[in-house]
């Protein structure tokens, strides 16, 4: 926490009796805050505090009943007081500043009543902070999580709400509070912070309270059809699907279900007119999603809720899938773009070895995202790599690859728990979340390099390898290999790209030249 702090969570004495005289109460103020009396700030607090404590007398208020409401009508009143002129008024958000240091100081010593429970906060407090160190942030924005917890706890306190039933609600009241907390002020005035960050770094503490079992974890009610749910273990179970795709298959059907209404109602027009309408809205899917319905179709027919009839009611979908050739980068280029990547930073260096791996081994983007560190047998100088499928398959790890990924994990690698290869450059440093964040390295590598006209995206590496390896006399086998393709009708796609070896087979056109 930051050692200037205005908040004290810890446990008060007990007090029996009455107060102490207003000259030691206020010397022990001075002293918490480590003021000097006789300067300038201590008269500053003396006036404010005596100012107050006159008010408390004359309207006949107790000083173990203060709150920020009482403070709040002392900031608002129209000062009639004796020995304090209208004008100690013209200073009114400084002057309850001090006051509510004050009444801070009188919770802590336990003159003033606080609910129970409010100094347990403490102790996550000083735990929240030893787990920001260990994110490894950057210094300002560490300090502002820090910063941001101890505020809300001091708004808590303020506000006397207890802190175990914290909720949304609670939390949007705290970003949108006129702020008088007794916390520290640069300049006598609360550091400008806005609602988004108290409500970003609000959010980020109470979810660790909540993942500490602090307080009660958000009652999130998911209503989940049935028939959705019974289709996911459908999948999952009989038919082996990864969880991705389990992913895409729940998302489409969901929107679908809507407009197909109860499957004993189906017919040939509602599916036909169904599929028309989201094909439309995902023109670029249309086959996906053909496979999708196919796929639920024989699910319901399984469990006797649809007439097989139907599953001939799909519309087929044309695929052109060898009507272009595929996209490519030539030798030459691709070594361009390899000396493109300089090795001066630490995130330059992590870019460089991700960069060999999709050349070099013609990975994808997903591959290089789910790599672990064991995932790399040093000894024998191979890679393990899941692809899409269940079955990892070995690929043998290439000179130039290995030293890149050694460099990285010596010298630009940062220092954290995570099982994942790569990470990110900034804390916290956390695996990718997607594989575009690969097409972004990629993207920002061409731009560093000023090679334009090329795909943005990581799978153009894959495609470029193929092809080049074809061309050099491999063959379709072997390319299938090195790419993990299932199916060999996928690596065939690749034969269109060597011309030369097409122009040796192609027939001459029949009849004269026109």
């Amino acid at each position: 926490m930051p050692t200037r702090s205005f908040v004290s969570f810890q446990p008060a004495p007990s007090r029996v009796g009455e107060p102490p005289s207003t000259n030691a109460l206020f010397s022990a103020f001075l002293s918490s805050l480590s003021v000097e009396e006789g300067t300038a700030c201590a008269v500053l607090y003396s006036a404010a505090i005596r100012h107050f404590l006159c008010w408390l007398g004359l309207r006949g208020i107790a000083l173990g009943t203060v709150d920020d409401r009482i403070v709040r009508r002392f900031e608002q009143h129209r000062c009639r007081c004796p020995r304090y002129s209208a004008q100690a008024t013209a200073y009114k958000a400084d002057l309850a500043a001090r006051v509510r240091r004050f009444v801070r100081f009188l919770e802590d010593q336990g003159y003033i009543d606080v609910a129970d429970g409010i100094y347990d906060l403490g102790r996550h407090l000083a735990d929240y902070s030893h787990m920001i160190d260990g994110l490894q942030l950057a210094k300002g924005v560490a300090q502002a999580y820090r910063s941001e917890a101890e505020h809300f706890a001091a708004w808590l306190r303020v506000s006397r709400c207890p802190w175990t039933d914290v909720d949304d609600t609670v939390t949007k009241q705290y970003a949108d509070h006129d702020c008088r907390c007794p916390v520290f002020r640069k300049r006598g005035k609360l550091t400008t912070s806005g609602r988004k960050r108290r409500r970003r770094c609000t959010r980020h503490f109470v979810e660790f309270l909540r993942d500490r079992r602090a307080i009660a974890p958000v009652a999130v009610k998911v209503v989940e059809d049935p028939q959705v749910a019974a289709y996911v273990g459908w999948l999952r179970q009989d038919r082996g699907v990864t969880d991705e795709t389990i992913r895409r298959y729940r998302a489409e059907i969901e929107r679908l279900m809507p407009m197909l209404g109860a499957p004993a109602q189906w017919d040939a027009a509602t599916l036909r007119d169904a599929f028309e309408r989201r094909s439309k809205e995902i023109p670029g899917s249309a086959s996906l999603l053909a496979t999708i319905m196919r796929s639920y179709l024989r699910f319901l027919i399984g469990r006797g809720q649809c007439r097989p009839a139907l599953l001939h009611a799909m519309p087929s979908v044309r695929r052109y899938r060898l009507s272009a050739l595929p996209r490519y980068i030539d030798p030459a280029t691709i070594e361009r773009i390899i000396a493109a990547c300089p090795t001066g930073r630490p995130v330059e260096v992590r870019d460089k070895a991700i960069i060999l791996l999709l050349a070099r081994l013609g990975l994808r983007a997903g591959d290089i995202r789910d790599m672990r560190l064991d995932d790399i047998d040093w000894r024998s100088g191979h890679l393990k790599v899941k692809g899409k499928t269940r079955r990892p398959d070995r690929l043998p790890l290439p000179q130039g690859v290995g030293d890149a990924i050694l460099a990285y994990l010596a010298a630009a690698r940062p220092t954290a728990i995570e099982a994942h290869l790569f990470l990110r450059s900034q804390a916290p440093f956390r695996p990718f979340s997607s594989s575009a964040e690969i097409a972004g390295i990629v993207a920002r590598t061409l731009e560093r390099g000023g090679i334009e006209g090329l795909p943005t995206g990581s799978h153009i590496f894959r495609h470029s390898l193929a092809t080049n390896m074809l061309r050099s006399g491999a063959g379709l086998e072997s390319i299938g290999t090195i790419l993990r393709h299932s199916s060999p009708e996928t690596t065939a796609i690749y034969a269109k790209t060597d011309l030369p070896m097409l122009l040796k087979i192609a027939q001459p056109w029949p009849g004269d030249l026109s």
